[in-house]
Formats: C-alpha cells, structure tokens, sequence
C-alpha cells in the first residue's frame, strides 16, 4: 500500500477500552540509541515524569499486521502509539486538548519520523479522542507507570437487549448467583447488562472465567478508572 487509510469498519467498544497498565520488561533492542533520516534519536531509559505537548497523528491499514520496533504485531484496532523515545514498551495518557478526550496507550513502536509530530496512535486510539478524520490534533503526553497510575474498577459487559424487562430479570439471576453489583446501560435503544463494579482485578477475572464457561462466551472486561 502506497498510502496508509482508514480500515474499513470502525472500532468496536471493546477495541476503544484504555490500555491496562502492567509491569513490563524494556526491550534492550530498541533501548539504543538509532537514526532515521540522518537524525539521531537516544530513547529514554526511564519514563518517569515525562510529560510533553504537541502534534498527534496515526496510522492505519497501511502498516496493519507488520511489526513494530519491539517486535510486537500491529494492530490498528489496538490501544498502542509510536513514539521516537519513550521506552518500549510502556504507557502514556494522550489527552486531546482541544475536546478533552483522553486515552491510556502502550507504546510499542517508533516514530513518527517528522520534526512537526510528536506521537503517532493507532487509529482506534485516535478514534477515541476524535481526530480521526482530521489525521491530527493537539495533544498532551503523559507517562504512566504502575507507581502513578490510578486504580481501576472492572466490569464484565455480558449481554445486550431492546427488551428491558428481559435484562433486568438476568440482571437479577447473575447478582443471585455471582454475588456482584449489576448495572444497565442504554444506547440506541439497546440494553447492556454489566457486573461490577469489582475492585479486585483477579476476582473479575475470576467471574469472567466462569459467565464463559456458562452460556455467555461473549462476555467481556471493561476498565473505569
């Protein structure tokens, strides 16, 4: 592909969710320091504090399924960004300065290789903060270690309906049976029943692991900070 572009669905809610900030382990390799069209660029050992403002872009189907500096696959639909020197990996909140929207990234690759741009997310995350359409948008960003991030709520999305009595009466047997809260949300006249909110991450896991083992395969985790 000559030019990168969109893909040709948009992210589903799933897709859309926040990086989860985990202990990672840098890769050495991409730890060096490297040059890229006749400038040189020394990646920081430590993300600690950073903070910086300036140009987002992304990029797409063009660079889909390749891999990136770390040797991880990827993936458009993904919560990841390139950027030229924060360590790989590691996570950083990219927030949209002018609508507010923010999202939680794994940087996994480098770039992007243009004196104007500062970070390059995946096209989900850019999205999600709205400037897909654009190509770019003013952002600030911020690294996030496990030391400075905030804890985070889970919930499980299990099913979906238009029929609101019919979720609530399986809101009603999932709390009999799991013993969590229950709640509802609507959109589009679509009802979504969520577990949780559940504190502790390996609980929700848990619960996930049996509502799969059940009749409901499609279940899924969701993070709220």
């Amino acid at each position: 592909m000559q030019h990168d572009a969109a893909p040709l669905r948009t992210p589903t809610e799933l897709e859309m969710q926040d990086a989860v900030v985990t202990a990672v382990i840098k890769s050495a390799s991409a730890s060096r320091p490297y040059e890229v069209r006749g400038k040189r660029y020394t990646p920081m050992l430590d993300e600690t504090g950073y903070s910086e403002e300036g140009i987002a872009s992304w990029y797409g189907r063009k660079f889909h399924n390749y891999h990136t500096s770390n040797g991880e696959i990827y993936d458009m639909f993904a919560m990841t960004a390139a950027h030229k020197t924060l360590p790989l990996p590691s996570f950083a909140r990219v927030t949209n300065l002018d609508n507010g929207k923010s999202v939680i990234v794994r940087v996994n690759d480098r770039g992007p290789f243009h004196d104007d741009r500062l970070i390059d997310l995946s096209y989900s995350a850019a999205y999600k903060l709205g400037y897909y359409r654009q190509g770019t948008a003013r952002v600030k960003v911020e690294a996030i270690t496990l030391a400075n991030s905030a804890p985070r709520l889970s919930y499980i999305q299990v099913a979906a309906g238009s029929t609101l009595s019919n979720v609530e009466a399986l809101a009603f047997q999932l709390r009999q049976q799991y013993h969590v809260p229950t709640n509802i949300v609507e959109k589009d006249g679509i009802y979504r029943l969520r577990l949780g909110p559940i504190k502790d991450a390996a609980e929700a896991q848990s619960v996930l692991d049996k509502l799969k083992q059940n009749q409901f395969q499609n279940a899924f985790l969701l993070y709220s900070e």
